[in-house]
C-alpha cells in the first residue's frame, strides 16, 4: 500500500493515541478531557500556534510551511466526540466510561489528524498554512457550525477544507468520494395531536385521538411517495408515538408523533416542513382534533465542490488501494456540511473493513486505517501547497 513510510513508522504511536481516546470517551461538548489531550500532543510537537476554546470546546492550531509564498490557507477537520452507547465490542481496551463509548469512530478520526500534525510539523515540505480543526458536538450538538459561529473560517483565513469519516463494510484502503450531494440533511418534527379522551366503550362521546395520529402517520408516508419524484431521494420516518393514555379501556386525550424528513436536494428540503404541517393538520381537522408541529432544522446536505473533490481524489489515488470516485450517496447526515457552507471543500469516506456498522454497540475502529487516513491528509496539502 503506497502510503508515507513515516506514518507506517509511526503506526504504533498514533493506534496508542487512538486507543486512549476510545478507553475514555466523552459527549457532545463536554470534550475537557480530550482537548486536552489533543493540545498536549499539537505542543509536544513543536507546533506553538494552538488555540482552544473555539466553539467550547474545539482545538484549531496552525502549521506553516517552509514557505508561504502562495498564500494558500487550508483547513483539515476531525471530530472528536463519542455517542452514549454501552459498550459490547470486547475489545481490551474498551470505553472506561459506562453508557459512553467511540461507537463511529471519531477516536480514529481524531488520531489520524494528529498523526497527520506530527508529519506536517517535522517536514513542513509546502508552501502555506494547514489549519487543524478538532471539532465538538458532531454526533447532533452541531459543533461544526458552533465553530463557525466562532469565526472559524475567517480568523483562520481558511480558503478550503477538507474532512474523513471511516466506513465499515468498504475494505482497508478503499476510498469513496463524489461531488455534490454526499451525505443528507436531516431535520426532525414533533406533532402534538389533541383530540377527546374518554372511555373506549363509548367511543362516539369522544375524539380517538390514537386513531387521528395513526391516521396522520399514515398520511405523511404519502409525502414521498406523491409529492417527490421517484428518482430522487427523500427519506421521512416517524420513530416515536406516544399517547397519554394509560389504560387499555381509556381513549387517549393527546398524543405525540416524533420524525425525521432527510433528503439530498435542497429544494425538497425547503418543502417537506409545509408538507408535513399540511398534512398533519389537515388529517386532524378531518376528524374533529388538531395538530400542532414544531419543525427543528437539523444538518444541511453535505455538498463537495467539484474542484476540491478532484484534490481528494488525487491524494486517494496516491495512497490508497482504490478510489470509488462516484460513490452512491447516502442518507445520513454530518455537520461538516456546515463548514461546506462556508468554504470549498470536500468530505472523503475511508474503508474500515469488515466491521458493524457506525452507532453500534460492537462497532471498531480498524486501526490498519490510520496509515491511510494521514496519508491522505499530509498528500492532500503537499499537492495542494507544493514547496517552493
Amino acid at each position: 500500500m503506497p502510503i508515507k513510510n513515516r506514518f507506517a513508522e509511526m503506526q504504533q504511536e498514533v493506534t496508542g493515541w487512538r486507543r486512549h481516546l476510545h478507553e475514555n470517551p466523552e459527549l457532545m461538548y463536554e470534550l475537557h478531557k480530550t482537548a486536552a489531550f489533543v493540545q498536549e500532543r499539537l505542543h509536544g510537537f513543536g507546533i506553538t500556534d494552538v488555540t482552544p476554546g473555539i466553539g467550547k470546546t474545539g482545538v484549531v492550531a496552525v502549521i506553516e510551511g517552509k514557505t508561504n509564498t502562495s498564500g494558500r490557507v487550508i483547513g483539515l477537520r476531525a471530530d472528536m466526540d463519542a455517542l452514549p452507547i454501552h459498550e459490547a465490542s470486547g475489545v481490551d481496551y474498551a470505553s472506561k466510561t459506562p453508557g459512553v463509548m467511540h461507537a463511529c469512530g471519531h477516536d480514529g478520526h481524531t488520531a489520524i489528524l494528529l498523526g497527520a500534525a506530527k508529519y506536517l510539523a517535522e517536514t513542513r515540505n509546502f508552501d502555506g498554512k494547514v489549519v487543524l480543526i478538532f471539532q465538538p458536538a458532531e454526533e447532533g450538538g452541531a459543533g461544526a457550525l458552533a465553530m463557525c459561529q466562532d469565526g472559524l473560517m475567517e480568523r483562520w483565513g481558511i480558503q478550503e477544507v477538507y474532512g474523513l469519516h471511516n466506513m465499515p463494510g468498504k475494505p482497508v484502503g478503499e476510498f469513496a468520494i463524489r461531488s455534490g450531494a454526499l451525505l443528507a440533511s436531516s431535520d426532525e418534527f414533533e406533532i402534538t395531536v389533541t383530540g377527546k379522551g374518554g372511555h373506549a366503550a363509548a367511543p362516539h362521546d369522544s375524539i380517538d385521538t390514537t386513531l387521528v395520529a395513526a391516521q396522520i402517520v399514515v398520511s405523511l408516508h404519502s409525502i414521498v411517495s406523491r409529492n417527490v419524484n421517484p428518482v430522487k431521494r427523500v427519506v421521512l420516518t416517524v420513530g416515536t408515538f406516544e399517547t397519554d393514555s394509560t389504560a387499555s379501556n381509556v381513549i387517549a386525550h393527546t398524543a405525540k408523533l416524533q420524525g425525521t424528513v432527510r433528503t439530498l436536494d435542497t429544494e425538497y428540503r425547503a418543502q417537506a416542513e409545509d408538507w408535513v404541517r399540511r398534512v398533519a393538520t389537515s388529517t386532524a381537522e378531518a376528524f374533529g382534533a388538531s395538530a400542532e408541529v414544531t419543525w427543528s432544522p437539523g444538518y444541511p446536505v453535505t455538498f463537495n465542490t467539484e474542484t476540491e473533490t478532484g484534490h481528494a481524489i488525487e491524494a486517494a489515488r496516491a495512497v490508497g488501494v482504490a478510489v470509488d470516485e462516484n460513490t452512491s450517496p447516502i442518507m445520513p447526515s454530518e455537520d461538516f456540511s456546515y463548514m461546506l457552507e462556508e468554504r470549498p471543500g470536500a468530505y472523503i469516506f475511508l474503508g474500515n473493513g469488515d466491521t458493524p456498522m457506525c452507532h453500534h454497540p460492537a462497532y471498531i475502529f480498524d486501526d490498519e486505517a490510520i496509515p491511510l487516513g494521514c496519508s491522505w491528509f499530509a498528500e492532500l496539502v503537499e499537492r495542494r501547497m507544493p514547496a517552493a
